[in-house]
């Protein structure tokens, strides 16, 4: 059997990273793909679930990366336990997949019957005197524990006998995110779809806000005229969204971009025929007709109920809507991110956690995706969109259900802004494939989160001390 190049030593050119983009067989080649699965998804963290899809006792849901497959299984209110989806007789696989509930807190293998508490210790073995010569002990059978950590209302796990201290993994965004109330956020809706790209693609496209003038032109109409049927001018260009939005690339492949006060959320529309309250509430209802998840409808209307009345001196129509927004919150006891400069701030922008978290933060709501890659196609990839929101105090939240999206350029099943990034994402795999791409360019600031993320990638498969020489090279 031939061996792989990186098992020779060598690194082949169309792997490389380099200083300002990145060789385009990292997202087509099956090897490269084989290397992720041996080197990154079994040593790095990794979302396995919400905890929304196992909110009561016994209540399990089954995680699946490549050939591995765990079940996180709600023990209590306060115990979560991540095992590895197998039985120790045969192998048999304890759960079939998704989501579920354990009955009478009782783990059961379809097999041949063995059994399990909620903390995976053996319960019963049939015919327990024909194994080990009868000193079979319920310790010998117990279901094997994965790391995990629970975090932010996410359960994640690592695979890696000693992994890295999840504590250092997410420090480097752990002060943004625990701003955020994302521990307090809720299933709203949550969808999977099926994606003929390479998985880093998929999360690349939502890793700037560079994109936004020509891929959803509702959203920026004069940029998208200029970049459509004018002619470019450099004034004119000034004037895109993209120019207010600051990147920054943090250790562990972490990364975040914002746009500050120089949002529609803040009351910023670059409109002045018009009514500020009604310019604002248009542009934030095409986010909400065009994704319905960062902003809501109810966000929309609370816009509107500002409509007449005066902002006092020293205010903003921005600083009115926060105000009447924290306001609503608090009589509903309602949870919210801090009200500081650093965290409203972040609304509208992106927080990426590596390898493949995203969370777009709103007003009490917030957007996340997970992207996995295929188990043998480096083509294709499972792209996970969870809208979530934080509720009033008097109201049950719902158990997270995903829906099978079986068509992702279906209006019915992906709403308009997704099935452009969507879209867009297929031509980009297939373009790769092209003899005439070997790399991709990369702006150096607007696309520095994917460098960046690369580089951590490459530090999981060739080992730091290569990174480190590739760097200093």
């Amino acid at each position: 059997m031939n061996a792989a190049p990186h098992e020779l030593g060598h690194w082949p050119d169309s792997w490389k990273v380099l200083e300002h983009g990145i060789r385009s067989g990292r997202y087509t080649d099956p090897a490269f793909l084989k290397l992720e699965f041996e080197r990154l998804w079994s040593r790095v963290w990794q979302a396995a679930c919400r905890l929304d899809e196992i909110p009561q006792p016994g209540d399990y849901t089954t995680y699946d990366i490549g050939d591995e497959s765990v079940i996180v299984v709600r023990v209590d209110a306060a115990t979560v336990k991540a095992y590895h989806n197998v039985c120790p007789h045969r192998g048999t696989a304890l759960s079939a997949g998704g989501c579920g509930h354990f009955p009478d807190g009782r783990i059961i293998c379809p097999f041949h019957g063995w059994r399990w508490n909620l903390c995976g210790e053996n319960q019963y073995v049939l015919e327990r005197n024909q194994f080990r010569g009868g000193q079979l002990r319920d310790g010998d059978v117990a279901l094997r524990e994965v790391h995990h950590r629970v975090y932010a209302g996410f359960v994640f796990i690592n695979f890696d006998r000693n992994p890295e201290p999840f504590d250092d993994f997410i420090a480097p965004v752990r002060e943004l995110i625990d701003g955020l109330a994302i521990e307090h956020m809720h299933h709203y809706w949550w969808k999977s779809i099926p994606i003929e790209a390479n998985w880093k693609v998929a999360q690349e496209a939502f890793f700037e806000g560079y994109h936004v003038p020509a891929t959803h032109p509702q959203l920026e109409p004069d940029a998208a005229q200029i970049i459509f049927d004018g002619t470019p001018d450099a004034k004119a260009e000034a004037t895109f969204a993209h120019k207010n939005v600051i990147y920054e690339s943090f250790a562990h492949g972490h990364g975040r971009f914002y746009a500050g006060k120089k949002t529609p959320m803040a009351g910023h529309v670059k409109r002045k025929d018009g009514d500020p309250v009604d310019l604002m509430a248009d542009r934030l209802n095409l986010l909400v007709t065009g994704m319905d998840a960062m902003v809501l409808k109810e966000d929309v209307e609370l816009v509107r109920s500002l409509k007449g009345k005066p902002i006092p001196e020293g205010s903003s129509l921005g600083a009115e809507y926060v105000k009447a927004l924290y306001t609503k919150a608090a009589a509903q006891q309602r949870p919210m991110p801090k009200p500081i400069p650093e965290i409203l701030g972040m609304w509208g922008g992106e927080i990426f956690i590596f390898p493949n978290l995203m969370i777009l933060p709103q007003a009490g709501n917030a957007m996340m995706y997970r992207v996995r890659p295929d188990a043998k196609d480096p083509n294709r990839c499972s792209f996970e969109i969870f809208s979530t929101k934080t509720y009033p105090a008097a109201q049950t939240p719902p158990r997270a259900i995903v829906q099978q999206v079986t068509d992702p350029q279906d209006p019915q099943q992906v709403l308009q802004i997704p099935r452009q990034d969507l879209g867009n994402i297929r031509r980009m795999q297939r373009g790769l494939h092209s003899r005439g791409c070997k790399q991709i360019w990369l702006a150096v600031e607007e696309e520095k989160l994917i460098l960046n993320m690369h580089r951590e990638l490459d530090r999981y498969l060739r080992g730091a001390e290569a990174v480190e020489g590739a760097r200093a090279a």
